[in-house]
């Protein structure tokens, strides 16, 4: 599948958290499923519960709060030493035209890759597209 065929969806594709993801790119490729996520950042409530939790004092309200929090405690943890993760996945067409994305998951990863800052995260995003598109040609072939 050539790059120009790569599909842009625009959300996130995979983690249970992902509506707390500043960072996130999914695109279908010839088979395949590639979804990126990270900058994870709870939601108020939780993010003062990490707060305490940690020890650490937060000041301020609002937007100097979030600006505190982010300044001391910053993006949370997506796994085991990742702030960004990439997983690939096979791809099912969506039964329901009417859904926002023509595709979806299709059972369990079949790659991965972390990483703790965005531009590696965005290259090995593309990366894993390259690899997955390359191979579902290899296996159209056979």
């Amino acid at each position: 599948m050539t790059r120009e065929s790569w599909v842009w969806m625009p959300h996130p594709a995979h983690f249970i958290c992902a509506s707390y993801c500043k960072f996130f790119l999914a695109t279908y490729v010839g088979g395949y499923i590639v979804s990126t996520v990270g900058e994870m950042l709870p939601d108020a409530p939780v993010r003062e519960i990490i707060a305490e939790s940690r020890g650490v004092a937060l000041k301020g309200q609002g937007d100097a709060r979030l600006a505190d929090y982010m300044k001391k405690i910053g993006y949370e943890d997506l796994g085991y030493e990742r702030k960004y993760e990439t997983m690939v996945f096979k791809a099912m067409v969506r039964v329901d035209p009417n859904q926002c994305c023509p595709f979806v998951i299709d059972g369990e990863e079949v790659d991965f890759s972390g990483y703790n800052d965005a531009v590696s995260a965005k290259n090995g995003h593309y990366l894993l597209c390259e690899k997955w598109s390359k191979l579902s040609v290899l296996s159209d072939i056979k």
